[in-house]
């Protein structure tokens, strides 16, 4: 196939043509995964959940006999289910990755994976069918997450220091697609019927399939055939390459840690907030998935506000490696959730809390963000041998993996904990992460150094 793909290009944003094409395929990715990600939660535990509707669910009956969901119940257990969903789409991008570098390429295993999660958006709007609707978005999900992101890396020349901006770039697409979904996906979820929000999100996913068929002739050649095919040896690692890809095995727990307090938004905070936030305005209860949209925005302007700092930062002063920036995000999750915890140890029984606390969270929050995930998987793309890049990156998602088991377990508290407690606990995560962060540095950094 005839590829218009140049690694000199700069006729977007400075960027490849690619990289507009993957953003956007991502924003509407992230459109549909969000949306039915934002109102997941909402619909087990105030409708799928309760009689009348809980048994209509094929296969329910003998899912709630496996040992993780025995004897749990509405917000508990609908806290589970969510874990293990979030959990789960995080670790199929391994077995993605491995199906991309040795059997279908990335391009065919992203549109596989890109009309299977369409079918799973569309399978949520059936009572009948969630459970099937849920393992195809996670398999879906597994064939599309990671070699999206791979295809972003292999756009540039291995000295190309634009990677690193393209990656913030990329997350600015997936924020976008995530503003947009709670206030389309999310209204129509809560105002009109639970199964129209989800109808939407299939639409999107729909619209995310188009345009990266549009896009395919803007993508790196060796991105339209498995790895391993041709006449060409696929490549091998080095000795060289071994001691970074143990340091970055190693990161993947610590980044687990840091990355549950923020996860947890999408699980117990929704909860909290539709039941104790004060979100009246003129009279109308504004939809609790709104919260989603609020602070995609706050992180997509942070994302920005970020980038441009150390731009303007970097041409003053040696711009903090990798590491040093995640280490600075933890410092700003640990404000975020100490933002909650004041929030429910200063509001009174039966008062409704106002949006001062939840919004400093959501800022704080937002900037350490902007220096952890982006960041992060830059760090990955770029130390990531060669031979194993799109299933390294699928390794980097078993940190995202195990944060949301995390959420799923954690956010089951949230009915038998005292809620200022439930936040600190999270603060407590963010902190231990901090500190793992400082002293991987200090033992393991010179192996990614090595590495670069």
């Amino acid at each position: 196939m005839t590829t218009a793909h140049n690694p000199e290009d700069r006729s977007f944003l400075g960027h490849p043509k690619g990289l507009g094409y993957l953003a956007f395929t991502e924003a509407w990715e992230r459109f549909s995964f969000y949306g039915m990600q934002a109102l997941l939660v909402l619909y087990m535990a105030k409708e799928l959940l309760l009689p009348g509707h809980v048994e209509n669910v094929a296969l329910m009956s003998a899912f709630r006999e496996l040992p993780l969901y025995r004897g749990l119940e509405g917000q508990a257990l609908a806290s589970a289910i969510f874990g293990t969903y979030a959990a789960s789409v995080y670790l199929t991008p391994i077995l993605g990755g491995l199906l991309a570098d040795r059997l279908l390429g990335k391009r065919r295993t992203v549109l596989f994976g890109a009309i299977t999660m369409a079918v799973g958006h569309f399978l949520m709007a059936f009572e009948v069918a969630f459970l099937f609707a849920l393992l195809a978005l996670v398999l879906g999900s597994g064939m599309f997450k990671g070699n999206i992101a791979s295809q972003v890396g292999a756009l540039y020349k291995a000295d190309d220091l634009r990677r690193a901006d393209a990656f913030q770039i990329f997350y600015l697409g997936i924020n976008a697609g995530v503003i947009a979904s709670p206030l389309v996906v999310g209204t129509l979820g809560e105002t009109v019927g639970w199964h129209w929000g989800f109808g939407a999100a299939g639409i999107g996913m729909l619209i995310g399939l188009s345009i990266y068929l549009a896009g395919q002739k803007y993508l790196p050649a060796e991105h339209f055939a498995p790895q391993a095919a041709g006449s060409i040896a696929p490549p091998r690692m080095t000795r060289e390459e071994w001691p970074a890809l143990i340091a970055l095995i190693i990161l993947i727990p610590v980044l687990a840690l840091a990355i549950v307090p923020n996860n947890q938004i999408f699980n117990a905070y929704l909860i909290w907030g539709d039941e104790k936030f004060d979100l009246t305005f003129m009279g109308t209860k504004l939809p609790t998935t709104w919260l989603v949209t609020f602070d995609a925005i706050v992180s997509v302007s942070f994302l920005a506000g970020v980038a441009l700092f150390y731009r303007w930062y970097g041409k003053r002063a040696q711009e903090p490696d990798e590491i040093t920036k995640i280490i600075i995000g933890s410092a700003f999750s640990i404000a975020g959730m100490l933002c909650l915890f004041t929030a429910a140890s200063t509001t009174g029984e039966g008062e409704k809390i106002g949006l001062f606390w939840p919004v400093m969270f959501h800022i704080l929050n937002s900037i350490g963000f902007a220096h952890m995930l982006p960041v992060s998987l830059a760090l990955f793309s770029k130390v990531a041998p060669k031979a194993l890049n799109a299933t390294v990156i699928g390794l980097y998602y078993l940190a995202f993996f195990s944060a949301n088991a995390m959420v799923g377990w954690v956010g089951g508290f949230y009915k038998t904990m005292p809620t200022p407690q439930f936040w600190l606990l999270h603060a407590g995560f963010a902190g231990f992460a901090g500190l793992a962060f400082i002293l991987f540095k200090l033992v393991l950094g010179t192996k990614l150094k090595a590495a670069e």
